[in-house]
């Protein structure tokens, strides 16, 4: 199984996590109101959508719900989805990586694949020729840097770490350095949300 392959089935676990924690508000659901709307905003929040995105999403979908009249769970579903949709059809999923060096910023909570994820991404940039550099700033997980520092050396790639519990700051900035001292192209770097 190749990368963009394990990268997609990961993702496939993501989406079965959230249409469960969506088909689940939608089963208890009875009428369409602000505790409706207030739950389904909380777990767009919480399936780290993102703040600003989940209010609105829920805020263009709550404007369609009056204006349109919307009472069907089956209409709610659809309006959902289109406003989903919406904002994910004007962001650019491409990964740029035309400026030197490029830096690639990995947030999530624990236990999402981070560290494997950037273990996986920095082998591939390396395969394809470019010099990468990992910074290991989630410096307050136990672990967080031993098992970045194998991924980085999988992958051939030089890696910028401290001792746990450091101010992750630092450890960007010492990055940021060794970047440009290494003429790198790519700067991968890992912390915690």
């Amino acid at each position: 199984m190749g990368f963009f392959e394990k990268l997609k089935q990961g993702m496939n676990k993501t989406k079965n996590s959230f249409d469960e924690k969506i088909s689940n508000v939608f089963k208890s659901f009875k009428v369409v109101d602000e505790d409706f709307l207030d739950e389904l905003e909380e777990i767009l929040i919480m399936s780290d959508i993102g703040m600003d995105t989940s209010i609105k999403i829920i805020g263009n979908l709550r404007t369609r719900i009056k204006k349109e009249k919307i009472k069907d769970e089956e209409e709610v579903k659809k309006a959902l989805r289109e406003e989903m949709k919406k904002i994910l059809d004007v962001t650019d999923i491409n990964l740029h990586l035309n400026t030197k060096p490029s830096v690639i910023l990995v947030v999530g909570v624990n236990g999402v694949g981070k560290t494997t994820s950037i273990g996986k991404i920095a082998n591939r940039l390396a395969k394809d020729g470019k010099k990468v550099v990992v910074a290991a700033a989630d410096t307050f997980r136990a672990a967080a840097v031993e098992q970045l520092e194998i991924w980085a050396k999988r992958a051939k790639a030089d890696i910028v770490k401290k001792e746990e519990g450091v101010d992750p700051a630092s450890v960007v900035y010492d990055a940021i350095k060794i970047t440009r001292e290494k003429n790198a192209d790519v700067l991968i770097v890992d912390t915690a949300r």
